[in-house]
């Protein structure tokens, strides 16, 4: 645990909910990369990298002579990225700060990745315009971010788990804009970038699919952190119950949070 805890915090069950977390959106980032034409020998930037794990594979991806600048606030995940990056022999230069802090040279990036970066901060035009000076012409930002977490939900309804859904929902929109990615076409125009590209990403998930695993493991990790604010261990504990219910039933799912894709270019 660190000083500066992410809001689902930083510990050895968080980085694993992180490891089924990149595996559930792995397929759609790589998607992402081949629209922004992510290559060898580029330079790109993984804003809010956590532990790396797409900072690994786009390292790969750009090669020996190509880098990845990856920036976090968590010395933890820094750390384990830096380990990570030495036993593959990576080109990963990791930078712990935050975004307000962060020093990026001018036209220096070919590429941009962003994924559940934006919502967390409450200045992302400021945080834009010091990216898009850090990119060169014809750079692309690829961002990843919430569309309507609200579309959340299951089926069937369980009273218990549904009002923890809305619990966790409400304590996020008191720490930054938890939807930003309905803003982000706006606000990359408005920073000078042009958007080529806008898709809605939308997943269900099924008990025994990996999928089912990104909210369970969410679910239990957040809801426990809520009980000193919003909960109590009572109400935690009945959501949970609902929730180990809910996976042993014939024909239950859960719509995810609905996502979106935005892609665009610096002129």
């Amino acid at each position: 645990m660190e000083d500066k805890e992410y809001i689902l915090g930083t510990e050895k069950a968080e980085l694993h909910r992180l490891g089924i977390q990149h595996q559930v959106w792995s397929g759609e980032a790589r998607e992402a990369w081949k629209k922004g034409e992510f290559s060898a020998g580029q330079n790109i930037l993984d804003l809010g990298c956590g532990p790396g794990f797409c900072s690994i594979e786009l390292a790969y991806m750009v090669g020996e002579y190509g880098k990845i600048i990856a920036i976090d606030q968590s010395q933890g995940y820094i750390d384990f990225l830096n380990a990570q990056a030495t036993l593959h022999g990576l080109n990963i230069k990791t930078i712990c700060t935050n975004y307000d802090d962060m020093k990026l040279m001018d036209f220096s990036l070919d590429g941009v990745y962003s994924r559940w970066a934006l919502a967390w901060i409450t200045n992302q035009e400021e945080i834009i315009a010091k990216i898009y000076k850090a990119m060169a012409p014809g750079g692309v930002f690829v961002a990843h971010e919430y569309y309507d977490w609200a579309t959340f939900q299951t089926e069937p309804s369980l009273p218990a788990l549904q009002k923890a859904i809305n619990v966790a929902f409400n304590s996020f929109n008191k720490t930054g804009n938890i939807n930003i990615g309905r803003k982000l076409p706006e606000l990359f125009t408005d920073a000078g970038l042009e958007v080529i590209s806008i898709r809605p990403m939308s997943k269900i998930a099924i008990p025994d699919e990996l999928t089912w695993e990104w909210p369970k493991t969410f679910l239990e990790i957040y809801l426990p952190k809520l009980v000193s604010t919003s909960f109590t261990k009572k109400e935690v504990q009945e959501a949970l119950m609902d929730l180990a219910d809910l996976e042993d039933m014939e024909g239950a799912s859960i719509l995810c949070p609905t996502m979106v894709e935005v892609v665009a270019v610096k002129p």
